[in-house]
């Protein structure tokens, strides 16, 4: 299996890996992915092995040593002698991988403009990419010719026991275990997508006046130059949240009420969680990557810099007061 999306495409695909996991239960199942997901296929228990590839260090790295690593890469490949590669991401470069590793049989996503679809091979071909479909249903399509159909695609996924204590242990350090916990993201793949910073500090000094209530803001990787801003636009009562690795973040997750975050990958995790999401999008934002949860609520009356602070704080509060379940 080559799954080489970024987070939300990944964890969107876990049903899919799930579901081929049990329409061959004695194969062996490899993952390929880049490192940054590997964790989280990882703890869904989907493959007996897992080769993680830095992508993004072999696409904007030295042209010499990106070659000598995709070379290195074909040859560790080859020497698995895997039977048969799916590609559901499909990129030129993993469709390359596959062909040039000698995999005999090659079922590829067919996706204009983004895969080689004549390097696979595969007796049945898949559909052509509907962009239309929500992304996890286009995943499915590329099952059909293994006689695999009617994926449930909504993601059944615990955190493990240890990352859930280490969170656990943070939230009493700071003092605020048991109380009402909305988490903030706010990051995102690409600066067009991103509500603007002052809005969140806004949101979180008036969700700081409600008894009760704590702010806890996530930072990823990509987003730590914010931690000065957060520590001085926000209140000081808000819990940034900057060191924690991918799978304590889902942890964390599992505690929180309401998620308010951009559209972004971490938004997938925590629809498998009880939390709420209100999502904060563009109007004109597609919809085939939103998180396939009940529990999703999406603001996206305007351009995302116009959306209002008010309309947030209400969404959020709404749900607050409607969910009367306690947090994990």
């Amino acid at each position: 299996m080559l799954h080489f999306g970024q987070l939300g495409d990944v964890v969107l695909g876990l049903p899919v890996l799930r579901a081929i996991r049990g329409r061959f239960p004695d194969a062996k199942l490899t993952v390929m992915s880049g490192t940054s997901t590997a964790a989280i296929i990882n703890l869904a228990g989907v493959a007996d092995d897992q080769i993680a590839v830095d992508r993004v260090k072999l696409r904007d790295g030295s042209k010499v040593r990106s070659v000598v690593q995709m070379l290195s890469l074909v040859r560790q490949v080859r020497r698995r002698r895997f039977d048969l590669a799916v590609d559901l991401h499909s990129l030129s470069e993993t469709n390359l991988l596959g062909f040039l590793a000698g995999i005999p049989n090659r079922l590829y996503a067919d996706r204009a403009g983004r895969s080689i679809n004549r390097l696979a091979n595969f007796s049945v071909k898949p559909p052509k990419e509907d962009r239309g479909k929500h992304a996890a249903h286009r995943y499915m399509d590329v099952l059909r010719p293994l006689g695999i159909e009617n994926v449930d695609p909504v993601l059944d996924l615990e955190p493990a026991v240890t990352d859930i204590a280490e969170v656990r242990k943070i939230l009493i350090d700071r003092g605020i275990d048991g109380s009402t916990l909305v988490g903030m993201f706010l990051g995102a793949g690409h600066p067009s997508r991103r509500w603007p910073l002052e809005k969140y500090a806004e949101l979180a000094a008036r969700l700081d006046k409600n008894d009760g209530t704590r702010v806890l803001v996530f930072l990823g990787p990509e987003e730590l130059d914010l931690v000065s801003v957060v520590k001085r636009e926000f209140p000081p009562t808000v819990v940034i949240l900057d060191e924690l690795k991918l799978l304590p973040l889902f942890a964390a997750l599992t505690f929180l009420r309401v998620l308010v975050s951009n559209d972004t990958g971490p938004t997938h995790l925590a629809a498998a969680t009880k939390a709420v999401i209100v999502l904060i999008a563009d109007k004109a934002a597609p919809t085939e990557f939103l998180p396939l949860t009940k529990r999703l609520r999406v603001v996206n009356s305007g351009s995302i810099g116009a959306i209002g602070v008010n309309e947030v704080y209400d969404a959020v509060t709404s749900e607050l007061e409607n969910d009367i379940s306690a947090p994990s």
